[in-house]
């Protein structure tokens, strides 16, 4: 029996809203894959307008797969046009037949039908809505926005994130190509040969910052799930490759195997090396950090949903940590690039300058940002600093 893409669809969405598991973790594998992505991807992308128009349209908001269905249901109405409205509604509604509340299709079909008619309405409702609440983002996250790039460039910026992401391959030899929609990875020649991997190019600003040599031996910290580390080894670096979470080493680990790196890349584990007597030291390092991800909303749409004020503030504390663990690590006259894939300040250039205090045998050589409507390209930032001979 074929699957129920919409049913799908609202499974995750379902999911998502319970636990706050990464929609990305839960997509099936088969045909309907990117068909279910977008649905889910558009749903999690316009929340904030979605529940504004359904709330205008429900005596009492639903919960569980009530809840989800209309999400899927409206996203397609409003933001999927090529979709007509009557397989909207119709696959919407055969989806929640599946429900065990034999209320809930009914239910769908009249909100959708009524939303469809009202459709002029709210788009008008949604168009003259404040930037934050018209393109989906926390107000705190797009104050900032326009703090730092005025009402115009928040507003390509907001647009840009809700754009679904494009893909790009990057090759050993240093080239990105953009991969075509539609076409699968593992279709384009080269990849069970590991030629290539999924990266974008605003990964290549902290790589092109180690300016790693052949011969030479970086630590990649904060390695998972390794794309910095493949490209750092594609250059002919010898790499010690850390990550502090499980899940995210496996997925390290498998990326190594599978592109044939395992005599180039040596998965460590930071506390055991700095616990080695004498402590190693490098004179190449990588602190690719974890971070608020706002630089790649556009790949990671639920990541808005999880910033905060106060999560920030906790990952800035969390960054300084790893920072100052690595300095120790660093050789006399070597360098430390410290990276992110975020655009907010905290995480990037005040960090930077927070960390030559504390480190004065440091120094900034050099630093990179990309600005997705600026650059094109998801946001990151890069730091090149060098310690002291002596």
């Amino acid at each position: 029996m074929k699957r129920n893409s919409r049913r799908t669809a609202a499974f995750i969405v379902a999911r998502w809203l319970a636990t706050k598991q990464f929609p990305s973790e839960m997509l099936p594998d088969g045909e309907d894959r990117a068909f279910v992505q977008d649905m889910v991807y558009t749903v999690v992308r316009r929340m904030r307008p979605l529940r504004a128009v359904l709330g205008k349209l429900l005596r009492q908001w639903p919960k569980g797969e009530l809840e989800a269905l209309l999400y899927v249901g409206a996203a397609q109405i409003l933001y999927m046009p090529e979709i007509p409205d009557f397989a909207c509604v119709n696959e919407t509604v055969s989806a929640a037949r599946e429900c065990e509340n034999p209320s809930i299709p009914k239910v769908a079909n009249g909100v959708l039908r009524n939303l469809i008619r009202r459709r002029a309405e709210f788009e008008d409702m949604i168009a003259k809505s404040p930037l934050e609440e018209r393109e989906s983002f926390p107000s705190e996250l797009v104050r900032r926005w326009r703090a730092r790039y005025g009402e115009e460039g928040a507003a390509k910026l907001c647009a840009w994130h809700n754009e679904p992401a494009e893909t790009y391959l990057a090759y050993r030899d240093g080239r990105f190509e953009k991969l075509g929609r539609g076409r699968k990875v593992s279709e384009v020649d080269g990849y069970s040969d590991g030629l290539f991997i999924v990266q974008d190019p605003g990964t290549a600003l902290a790589v092109a910052l180690v300016d790693a040599k052949a011969g030479d031996t970086v630590l990649d910290a904060c390695a998972a799930p390794g794309g910095k580390t493949v490209q750092l080894a594609w250059r002919g670096a010898n790499v010690v490759a850390c990550d502090v979470n499980p899940q995210r080493r496996r997925r390290l680990e498998e990326n190594v195997a599978r592109l044939g790196l395992g005599g180039s890349v040596q998965i460590g584990d930071l506390s055991e090396i700095e616990s080695q007597s004498p402590c190693p030291r490098f004179s190449k390092i990588l602190v690719d950090a974890p971070c608020s991800n706002t630089g790649v909303l556009r790949r990671r749409p639920d990541a808005r949903w999880n910033w905060s004020v106060d999560k920030l503030s906790a990952l800035v504390r969390l960054q300084a940590e790893i920072l100052d663990r690595c300095a120790r690590l660093a050789a006399p006259g070597g360098s430390l690039v410290y990276s992110t894939c975020s655009n907010e300040p905290e995480e990037n250039a005040k960090q930077v300058e927070a960390f030559l205090v504390r480190h004065p045998d440091f120094e900034k050589v050099e630093e990179r940002e990309s600005v997705p409507h600026e650059t094109g390209h998801d946001g990151a930032y890069a730091c090149l600093l060098r310690k002291a001979l002596a």
